[in-house]
Formats: structure tokens, sequence, C-alpha cells
């Protein structure tokens, strides 16, 4: 199968019918991979041959221009999830190996159904589990970086395919040598799941989370109860794609929060949220009789922002939008841009840009966006 033959569209197809946001514009050819082997060579004969082309997954994470692709879009669509033998001793023992189009909800159903723990609370996100470490996604408290064991590549430069440890995405907070733009196209994930007796979650990390599950940070809790509540808990800030919710379509939070210096955030409001991305020294008991170690010298520190806040006290409303623009904010919550009907995608970079300069402006914070641009910049 290449691009310019079999599986290829007879017409440009839209690929605003391909992502989430609904925008974008034509792309000359499409091609669907099915296997992996069906993937790469449709990846090499585009290299080859078009000076445009795109590999694009479940299009959750992409703002695609107006003009759209005058080339290949290949579109992963290899799907299977595999038990690999346990790895015996480890406290995270269940491997699997995930086809890079898996969709990523569905992997998530799959290890809660089985009682495994490491994923639950990434819940509800849409996307293909090929795309997941590219982003190093993460939400309420659970980063994709906790479970991540390797994922196999191809290399685009020498042609290679071969399995990439997870050291060596170097992930960060939604960050990847890939996303920075190391040339390597994901084919399969694996990850490291933990599994215990009653099927109970890793330890609750995120306050909000706790809450609704009843329990405190820190606690564990059954995974299908947790995959329920945080389903429960994006639905409500239009953060589940739903074909009934105007609010659902969009990339999800469009800016990632800004992380900075400690010195910088004391500059902020008082009110400002803020969390240290340093975790705190554990408390340590001190047997009578003995001298306390003397604690260690504090660390000024890289503090991380909410983006929502900012936004928000910056005067930017829920639902808000520029004139009869038909790009939005989310009506349930300021992180996310949707499109509320025929939008562009130069009405998105255009509201996306009103914010930028207004949180500038207000708190000298420029936001980044999260997710991928694809002919078009801020």
């Amino acid at each position: 199968m290449t691009p310019h033959a079999e599986g290829a569209a007879d017409a440009a197809t839209a690929l605003a019918d391909l992502t989430t946001l609904r925008v974008g514009g034509p792309a000359a050819r499409l091609v669907e991979a099915t296997t992996v082997d069906e993937l790469v060579e449709a990846v090499l004969d585009a290299q080859a041959h078009d000076d445009e082309w795109l590999v694009l997954g479940g299009g959750s994470n992409v703002l695609v221009g107006d003009a759209g692709i005058d080339g290949t879009v290949i579109r992963v669509a290899m799907r299977g999830i595999e038990r690999l033998p346990d790895a015996e001793g480890s406290r995270r023992p269940v491997r699997l190996r995930v086809a890079a189009g898996e969709p990523w909800d569905d992997l998530v159903a799959h290890t809660v159904a089985e009682g495994f723990a490491g994923l639950e609370a990434l819940s509800g996100i849409p996307g293909s589990t090929g795309a997941a470490p590219i982003q190093n996604i993460g939400a309420y408290g659970q980063e994709l970086s906790e479970s991540l064991v390797a994922v196999e590549i191809l290399d685009l430069v020498t042609g290679e395919r071969r399995r990439a440890p997870a050291p060596e995405l170097e992930l960060g907070y939604r960050a990847s040598v890939i996303k920075a733009g190391r040339p390597w196209i994901v084919l399969s994930v694996d990850l490291a799941l933990e599994r215990n007796e009653d099927a109970r979650s890793r330890p609750v990390a995120y306050a909000q989370l706790a809450d609704a599950l009843g329990v405190d940070v820190g606690d564990r809790a059954p995974v299908a109860g947790v995959r329920s509540a945080v389903v429960r808990l994006r639905a409500s800030k239009g953060m589940v794609l739903d074909e009934n919710d105007p609010d659902s379509v969009s990339a999800g939070s469009f800016f990632t929060n800004p992380i900075v210096s400690a010195a910088f955030a004391r500059t902020l409001p008082s009110n400002a949220p803020r969390w240290s991305t340093v975790p705190e020294p554990p408390a340590m008991a001190v047997p009578l009789g003995h001298e306390p170690v003397p604690p260690p010298e504090p660390v000024d520190a890289p503090v991380k922002l909410s983006a929502a806040w900012l936004i928000e006290h910056a005067g930017i409303t829920r639902g808000f939008r520029l004139g009869a623009s038909r790009a939005a904010v989310s009506k349930k919550h300021t992180l996310a841009l949707t499109n509320t009907g025929g939008a562009t995608a130069a009405e998105i970079a255009e509201l996306a840009r009103y914010i930028q300069t207004r949180v500038l402006s207000e708190f000298g914070v420029m936001l980044h966006p999260e997710p991928v641009f694809v002919g078009l910049e801020l």
C-alpha cells in the first residue's frame, strides 16, 4: 500500500472531519494504516515524495490551518492490546504492549476492567495511544511517564525501527523529545501497571478527585470508581467528547500551566494558585536522645501556575468570543477554546492570541499552546 495507490482518497479530504476542533482545510491524499508495516511504508513514501505530509492519530490535540495540506495525511489506525509476560518482583508487574492507533480511552477502560492500576486518572482523554507519550499526557495527578516503559519508534533519519526506553523520551510536563522535534514516529507503547487483589487505584494525588471520591489525598480507591469520577469531572468541564455537548468541540486544554521562577511567582497576587515543582521532603522521625538532622537547604524551585486562573483574572470569561467570531472560550472551562459552528482555524488562532496578549499584559506571563499547530502559528 502506498499513499499514491491503494487506500488513497479519490478527492481531497477535509481535515476538519478528522479533528476534534472540526477545523482544518483539505488534504490532497489520505491513507489509513492498519498495520505497522503499512504505517512505516506510508511514512517513508510520503517523506520521499511529498513536500507536506502529516501523521494523524485521533486528531484531538492538533490545530490544522485553513489551507490544509497539499500532500499526504496518514491516519494511524493500528489496534491491539497485548499482554506481555509479567515482570516478576516489580512493584508494577503487569506489562502491556499497545498499538499506536488504539484509542486511549479504550485502553484505559480495558485496564480498569482488568483491575490494573496506573491509568485510571487518565480516563476520558481523547486521542490515540501513540500520541500519549509525545505529549506526556496527564490529568488529576497522574502522568503517562509514571507507567511508560518504552516506545517502538520509526527513526525518520536512519529509517530504523527500534524500541526506545522511556528515559530516551525525556518526558516532562506536556513535553518530550518528539514534541520538541526529534523525527520519530511512534508505532507502539509499552506500559507497566500495578495489580492488587482488590483492584485498588494508585494513591489519589489530586484534591478535586479525592473530594469527588470521598477519600483523602494519598488514599487508594477502587479503580472503577476512580475512572467513573474522572469521567464525570471531565464531562462537567466539557472535556469528554460528546456529540450532544457543543463545549466538547475543542482540543481540550488549549494552554499549558506556566512554569515560572519562585521569585517571579511571588510578584503575583497572593490568591493566584501555585504549586512547587519539587516535592516536599518527607517527614522524619528522630529517636529519643538523638540530635535532629538539619533540614535540607531551601530550594527556590520553579513554580507551576494555573493557566485557567490567569485567563479568568485577565478578564476572559467563560463563553467569551471576539465580536461575531465562531470561536469561543468554553462555557464550562476557560482553558478550552471551542468551535461553536463553522469556525475557521484562523478564528481559533485569533482568539488564542488575544488571550495570550491579555494574560501577558495583566500578569507578565506568556501562555503556551498545548495543541500541535500545522500550517499556522500564533
